[in-house]
């Protein structure tokens, strides 16, 4: 797919977005930031996070997409996971790290241990790195929504995770192509009926509600309806990018989770170039990764795409 100028500089949003939210959220993870607390990429936290630098949810994005970039499958972005946990990652969530601490030989192995647990396994951990999935599939909408499912299994059997993840990756896939939210209706039209049922309240509540509608957003469900939350209101400020990532934060509780999720969508619908230069100089992470990386990990990603 040969892209214009502005959807090359959507499609670098994309990561470059996820990497931003994650890295502003981090230093207030698992709080409540006041309304006269001054939100900025510091870092800091209850991991210690240098400033800029981002937390698992980026690196579990960076293990699928890095994945993509080299046109591997789902047996190799299981590999790069469990690659990623042996370098014993000071921040892994609970469903995630029950998974990746079990012995797996593929995708399929993992998907299965995923599927063994017990209890409730909705958390956010598929959501979050979902992002990098619409790169690789801008020419094909139902392809990146079975691959986005696909993915989410590795760790979160949950049907309403997966359900998520194909949402969001059909607004990312959307918002890069067209430069709208439109992918959110779009998705939604098109579902079947029972996700459509479950979905579209929870979406138009968050577009008319606040944060304590939604609390507990380490829940797949209230951390995308969180996410989106802070995209609709800030959808007429000037810089919507900065603004909706700084609500994430505001909300509480899973910041750089809830932050990541909206910044896969943001930078998607307003392009790298809408990512301050000053996060855009000190964002950076696992594996040693820097903010122009992602650019090159975009760029592979999409050329690969057209390769195969």
């Amino acid at each position: 797919m040969q892209l214009t100028d502005n959807q090359q500089d959507r499609a670098r949003g994309v990561l470059l977005g996820t990497a931003a939210g994650d890295a502003l959220g981090a230093g207030y993870e698992f709080g409540y930031p006041s309304p006269e607390t001054p939100i900025a990429m510091v870092g800091g936290g209850t991991f210690d996070w240098a400033p800029g630098e981002w937390t698992d949810d980026t690196s579990m994005a960076l293990c699928v997409a890095r994945a993509l970039e080299s046109g591997g499958d789902i047996d190799e972005i299981a590999d790069n996971f469990r690659a990623w946990f042996a370098q014993n990652p000071p921040d892994v969530g609970n469903q995630t790290r029950a998974v990746l601490s079990q012995a797996t030989s593929s995708g399929a192995d993992m998907a299965a241990a995923a599927a063994s647990l017990p209890g409730r396994t909705g958390g956010n951990g598929s959501l979050m790195r979902t992002a990098p999935v619409a790169l690789a599939y801008l020419d094909d909408p139902a392809g990146c929504r079975a691959a986005a499912a696909r993915i989410s299994d590795l760790t979160h059997a949950d049907p309403r995770a997966g359900e998520a993840c194909q949402l969001w990756t059909h607004a990312i896939r959307y918002a890069v192509l067209h430069g709208t939210y439109d992918g959110v209706s779009e998705f939604l039209d098109e579902a079947d009926a029972d996700v459509r049922a479950f979905w579209q309240p929870l979406i138009q509540l968050a577009q008319a509600g606040e944060p304590s509608d939604f609390p507990r957003n380490g829940w797949v469900v209230h951390a995308l309806q969180t996410a989106w939350w802070a995209i609709h209101r800030c959808r007429d400020e000037k810089r919507p990018l900065p603004a909706a990532l700084e609500l994430c934060v505001r909300a509480g509780g899973d910041t750089d989770t809830t932050a990541a999720i909206a910044g896969g969508l943001l930078g998607a619908r307003w392009g790298a170039s809408a990512v301050p230069q000053d996060w855009r100089d000190i964002v950076h992470g696992y594996p040693g990764l820097r903010a122009e990386d992602l650019d090159r990990i975009t760029t592979n990603i999409i050329a690969a795409k057209e390769l195969s």
